[in-house]
């Protein structure tokens, strides 16, 4: 037997199997197949597989969306869930549609379907959540970045306000985040405008956290922006239980540290 019987075929994996591992035991692929369908005909790549695709590049490369057809031509096409030929056919405007579609979609529903599932497959305890927000600065115009609406969905507000990265001179928008005490796992997330309030976001969190949860038992935990009169006299009202810190102007504070 000779060297010429034999050819040599190299495969980029990278992290991709362990990635592909997780999103499998998660059933993400058929969670966006559920709320993102492909109805089009015409569409080459279904819109699941681009957005299964653009996330699987987030995760690996973080490179901008116009260059996925060359992160995917770096790795075996199958880490991508893409046959060769499918490969080659990966262009920014498959990605774009398939980003346009996720927009149009009821997201709140998918990320609570998404969250169960981890919860179920994972067997993690929704019994204390921790909330925070933090904002995320722009640099440019963005002139129509103004909360309108698309096709009834309300876009996002890019505009001044109280900036925790210490730059009032940029636009931004504010981030919310809550996740599990149990391994610090993300269970819900929102943007809001970048003027929003901190502490008025509170109550449409912890409505979504009660859906997530399938209870109103669970502890929420959050900093001093919570320690308003409304947010914990709503989350009080309706059965909830919370923790949170007193600020120092409060009199309550005085009082007790007198």
């Amino acid at each position: 037997m000779t060297n010429s019987a034999f050819e040599l075929d190299s495969e980029r994996l990278g992290p991709l199997p362990l990635i592909n591992h997780f999103l499998e035991r998660l059933g993400l692929v058929g969670l966006l197949d559920r709320f993102v369908p492909t109805t089009d005909p015409r569409c080459r790549v279904a819109y699941a597989k681009g957005l299964g695709i653009l996330l699987r590049s987030i995760l690996t490369e973080r490179e901008p969306i116009y260059r996925l057809g060359e992160v995917v031509n770096t790795y075996a096409p199958s880490g991508f869930g893409l046959t060769p030929e499918e490969a080659k056919g990966i262009r920014d405007d498959a990605i774009g549609r398939a980003l346009d579609r996720l927009f149009d979609a009821d997201r709140g529903s998918l990320l609570t379907a998404l969250v169960l599932a981890a919860g179920e497959r994972f067997d993690l305890s929704f019994s204390e959540l921790h909330n925070d927000s933090t904002t995320v600065k722009f640099t440019g115009q963005y002139p129509q970045a103004k909360g309108r609406s698309i096709r009834g969905k309300r876009a996002p507000f890019i505009t001044y306000g109280y900036s925790k990265d210490h730059r009032p001179d940029l636009r931004q928008l504010l981030f919310i985040l809550t996740s599990t005490r149990d391994g610090g796992v993300p269970v819900q997330f929102r943007c809001e405008a970048g003027n929003a309030s901190d502490s008025r976001t509170h109550e449409e969190t912890w409505d979504a956290l009660v859906k997530v949860a399938g209870t109103k038992e669970f502890l929420y935990v959050a900093d001093s922006k919570l320690c308003s009169a409304e947010a914990m006299d709503y989350i009080h009202r309706n059965g909830g239980r919370f923790v949170t810190v007193i600020p120092r102007k409060r009199l309550e504070d005085q009082e007790f540290r007198a």
